[in-house]
């Protein structure tokens, strides 16, 4: 079969969902107009850890417009059965409204279902809790950690005994929350023993998964619709309890019912990228090769259910060494669960590890860029597989260009403007590209449009666009010709939207149902006697325009619309799918080296990003336009954990001081330097029919941790923590 030509794919295209967008015309979870709908606000707990002894609802239910207050003590009992596709975390799920104990600050104990939003606020206000409270242990350092995941190779202990140059350094990682712009909600409408959910969600299979098994309803009497996402960086990556009570309060009231989180409620309604005590000891010789490190990593999680993430994986793979040891253990703490945030894991280990080495550069005399060439490996050492591509050396040559690194002078506190300290710092970058089983379904029509479905999300990144484009070039029709649609449980099953898995896995599946309808319609054409390509074999026929035309002879052809009218035909449809990675069995990563510059006023401490640089091996880019975008936006949220974002927690009674966009810093205008993005032209066509790895990840790793390198270059002092405040640099 004849390459199909690449009209689509590699232009820098506008989103085809913008003018939706900036019109106000998208439609969001919560604006949704479903008839009939009242409004629940829930009532979260105001201790950390107990049980409830008593709720007074007497006064929330005489206010006007309330029509129920539901909690423990007046729900149904709900299923829960077990269900092995669920997205949540293994452990045991919080059961909302089933029994009297409070895990967590801020753990639903009631929901107030009125007419009226204000209605419902205002009797939430009402209802009266009085509680049985325990001292909750919400601090990671003085809680006990649980049972190991070991990894190791060679012997650590010895090989940093044997070192001649060893470091021991403890790091401290504050917990951080998502914040998107659209705080998440839930309509729920029952329909007879039937349920339809519009949910902001960023895996609508899971979600799915989740309310069925709850409520124990076969799969297909549950509908979860979600077509637009205004963010989610992880944390619509599965169902929370909001989503559950809402469909309860919706069976209860027999009513449509909306629930809204506020802002604060998200910050103990949905996750977070738990916090880190992460214990590094590193050894090398006097020439920069490392010979051993022993990671040991604590972690928080909730007390009802066990959260992992992959922080243990770059410490393995990306430098060479013979030696090590890691440990991560679980701290289980009476908190909600964590969740997966932008970059998740790795972008926590990468500020350890390109810290780690930054200070060993310094303690060698040695550039920060020639120590990590130093330590290339050949293959990933923690599983001897072939690297799929590694171009990390490219990635530094190229930014150390781009940035001028040459003009760095490693001397820390040597380059001033006025009172500002400057320095230049660089950090190396790894993530693991997700490739999940998805489907797709495609529909030519006969006037010459396609319809492409498949039921995953878009809370940003373009997945409209991409796969628009991709089904485009696929079918050999225009943009404007091709719809994409996504966002509802009716279409194919889809992987989540996270993990930088969707262009892969979904674009796979998406090439793969469109390649079907376009070899139906040149089987169609070679084989009938009318068309002019009777006769041609399939194989030497392309599609262009919505034109059939043998490659090399444009004018020999007819166009989609025509084929299918005379033969009768409404439609042409196919249904694609992607299996997953397969055989394949190379180390597939996506990589950074991302470059930073500083200013550090010497009197007050304040640190501010001049300019930053990322330079990407991440696989053939299918839209130039989004993917700068994806870049953009994780440098942006890379310098929000390096400065700005932290959690706080009064431990007496484990509620978050700072649950607000007032108290909690997220990066402004202000604090958004020059930042330019530079992707390496390739493929990696390791496990998937895009030659893409995916990007939305990897853009932030790498970036705290470069402008820590940076703030030590300038300053000649070293964070260990994050984020870099002003008090430990003065």
């Amino acid at each position: 079969m004849s390459p199909q030509p690449q009209a689509a794919v590699g232009a820098p295209l506008s989103r085809v969902d913008g003018r939706l967008k900036v019109t106000g015309q998208a439609e969001y979870a919560a604006e949704h107009d479903v008839k009939g709908v009242v409004h629940a606000v829930i009532v979260d707990a105001s201790v950390g850890r107990g049980r409830i002894r008593s709720i007074d609802t007497r006064a929330a239910e005489k206010h006007a417009g309330v029509l129920r207050v539901i909690h423990h003590g007046n729900a149904p009992t709900l299923p829960y059965r077990d269900n092995a596709g669920s997205n949540n975390p293994a452990g045991r799920r919080l059961r909302v409204f089933q029994d009297d104990r409070v895990l967590f600050h801020g753990q639903p104990v009631a929901v107030v279902v009125a007419n009226t939003l204000e209605a419902a606020q205002h009797g939430a206000n009402l209802v009266k809790v009085r509680y049985d409270a325990e001292r909750p242990s919400t601090d990671i350092a003085k809680a006990e950690p649980g049972e190991p995941t070991n990894y190791a190779r060679g012997d650590a202990e010895a090989g940093l005994r044997s070192s001649a140059v060893r470091l021991d350094l403890t790091y401290e990682l504050a917990r951080n929350h998502h914040n998107p712009m659209e705080p998440h909600a839930t309509v729920a409408r029952w329909d007879g023993d039937r349920l339809t959910v519009w949910d902001k969600t960023q895996w609508i299979v899971g979600t799915h998964d989740e309310i069925a098994a709850v409520f124990d309803l076969p799969a297909d009497a549950v509908r979860v619709i979600n077509p637009f996402v205004g963010g989610g960086f992880g944390s619509g990556l599965r169902c929370w309890p909001h989503t559950i009570v809402a469909a309860l309060a919706a069976r209860v009231t027999r009513r449509p019912v909306k629930l809204v989180l506020s802002r604060k409620q998200m910050y103990f309604g949905t996750g977070f990228r738990p916090s880190y005590a992460y214990r590094l000891r590193l050894g090398s010789d006097r020439r920069g090769r490392l010979n051993a490190a022993i990671h040991d990593i604590d972690a928080e999680t909730s007390s009802y259910e066990t959260f992992n993430e992959a922080v243990m994986l770059a410490g393995q793979m990306l430098y060479s060494m013979p030696n090590v040891r890691q440990a991560y253990r679980q701290v289980p703490l009476d908190v909600n669960t964590p969740i997966w945030m932008r970059g998740p894991g790795f972008a926590s280990a990468s500020f350890v590890i390109e810290s780690a080495m930054d200070e060993l550069a310094h303690r060698l005399d040695m550039d920060p860029i020639e120590l990590r060439r130093r330590n290339e490996p050949s293959e990933d050492e923690s599983t001897n597989e072939p690297f799929s591509t590694r171009r990390l050396s490219e990635c530094y040559t190229v930014g150390a260009r781009e940035f001028g690194w040459d003009r760095r002078n490693p001397k820390p506190r040597s380059t001033r403007d006025g009172d500002w300290l400057v320095g230049l710092g660089m950090a190396t970058g790894v993530y693991d590209p997700g490739r999940y089983p998805a489907q797709a379904r495609a529909r030519l029509d006969a006037d010459g449009t396609a319809v492409v479905e498949a039921a995953t999300s878009d809370m940003g990144p373009g997945t409209y666009t991409a796969q628009t484009q991709v089904a485009a070039d696929a079918l050999g029709l225009t943009m404007r010709t091709v719809t994409f649609r996504l966002g509802d449980s009716l279409y194919p099953p889809t992987s989540p939207h996270g993990g930088s898995a969707t262009m892969a896995s979904v674009g796979s599946a998406v090439v793969d149902a469109c390649d079907q309808v376009r070899r139906q319609a040149i089987k169609l054409a070679v084989e009938d006697r009318e068309s002019p390509l009777y006769g041609v074999s399939a194989d030497d026929v392309v599609v262009r325009g919505g034109r059939l035309h043998v490659q090399g002879t444009p004018a020999r052809g007819e166009t989609y619309k025509s084929l299918l009218a005379r033969n009768d035909r409404s439609h042409l449809e196919a249904n694609g799918s992607y299996d997953g990675p397969g055989s394949d069995r190379s180390a597939y990563f996506a990589y950074n080296a991302t470059f930073a510059e500083v200013a550090v006023d010497a009197n007050l401490g304040l640190v501010r990003v001049r300019r930053m640089l990322g330079v990407y091996d991440a696989g053939r880019i299918i839209s130039p336009k989004l993917a700068e975008s994806q870049a953009f936006g994780g440098i942006v949220g890379g310098i929000g954990t390096a400065l700005l974002e932290h959690t706080v927690t009064d431990h007496r009674d484990g509620r978050i001081v700072n649950a607000s966009l007032a108290d909690y810093l997220v990066p402004v205008n202000a604090d958004v330097p020059d930042i330019k993005a530079i992707y390496l032209d390739g493929e990696d066509n390791a496990g998937n029919l895009l030659g893409v790895k995916g990007l939305g990840e990897v853009v932030q790793v790498g970036v705290a941790a470069a402008i820590g390198n940076a703030v030590f270059n300038a300053t000649g002092r070293r964070v260990r923590q994050l984020p870099i405040t002003a008090e430990a640099l003065l």
